[in-house]
């Protein structure tokens, strides 16, 4: 199967690059080499390679810094999907794309399933459902909901890619001895970035019906303990201080509650390890790598 991968040095996409690689033809596309939001570009790389399967790693992710940017957020997010779109079914390519949790707006008590009803709150949020419902207009698509997203590939001791998510920089914090504080009113589903790339891969291969698959670790916690858990497997004892949404002023709001449920992914024969099995090798990898 060939495949071309846009956005592939970003946190998701060079573990991406990695797994597909080990078992099919990847062309891949950084965003140096590669501007999705240039149309043209666009065109002239999926209409030369024609790929069996075109995989959207390309996002802008700042959620606050969305707020004063919509024009540059909409373009990446939602505009670039549809002419990825566009062309996807110009050459009859699958098109992969990940979304998110925000596109929930938290007011919930019980982990989202697909069918659920949007309700994003911010320009970020907004880019994201929108992305969904462009990246829907080929026949032939996939599109990824994943949250919270963790880790990424090691090479020589040394991150492939920037460690840019919020776990990555509290075990940062951790391993430092920094105190850090965590929220106790957010619960989530975290997505290992090593999960989503082989559940990824697994969808390609089992090919279920088109359309949305929640893409995240089973289970869901608040993210105080999700970082208490972390720091158990580190074999650490952090400082771990309780933080509210309403102790700081964010300038997009975030949803409350967006557990994500996997149901849909496991009754095609996709399992996603627990949240808690990911921060355990998550943690293990963290600790060879300075050891």
């Amino acid at each position: 199967m060939k495949i071309l991968l846009l956005g592939s040095q970003g946190q998701l996409g060079a573990t991406l690059a990695e797994v597909f690689a080990a078992t099919h033809d990847v062309t891949t596309r950084s965003r140096t080499q590669l501007d999705v939001t240039d149309q043209g570009e666009v065109w002239t790389c999926a209409t030369t390679e024609k790929p069996d399967v075109i995989v959207n790693g390309a996002a802008f992710n700042d959620v606050d810094g969305a707020e004063s940017k919509p024009r540059e957020t909409l373009a990446v997010n939602a505009f670039a999907v549809q002419n990825l779109a566009t062309v996807a079914t110009e050459i009859r390519a699958t098109l992969i794309h990940f979304s998110s949790d925000f596109v929930f707006d938290g007011e919930t008590a019980s982990p989202y399933v697909e069918v659920d009803e949007p309700n994003p709150q911010g320009v970020y949020a907004t880019s994201k459902l929108l992305g969904e419902w462009f990246a829907a207009e080929t026949p032939m698509h996939y599109v990824m909901r994943v949250e919270s997203l963790f880790g990424g590939r090691f090479s020589d001791s040394e991150w492939v890619v920037r460690r840019g998510s919020s776990l990555d920089r509290l075990a940062d914090d951790i391993m430092s001895g920094r105190a850090v504080r965590a929220f106790v009113d957010r619960v989530v589903s975290p997505s290992y970035v090593e999960d989503v790339a082989n559940a990824t891969l697994r969808l390609l291969e089992v090919q279920p019906t088109f359309g949305i698959y929640h893409c995240v670790g089973s289970g869901h916690a608040t993210w105080f303990a999700i970082v208490k858990e972390l720091g158990e497997q580190l074999g650490l004892s952090p400082v771990i201080g309780p933080l509210t949404l309403e102790d700081i002023n964010l300038v997009a709001r975030r949803p409350k509650y967006c557990a994500l449920s996997n149901k849909k992914l496991a009754d095609i024969g996709i399992g996603m390890p627990t949240w808690e099995d990911a921060v355990a090798r998550y943690a293990k990898n963290l600790l060879l790598k300075n050891s």
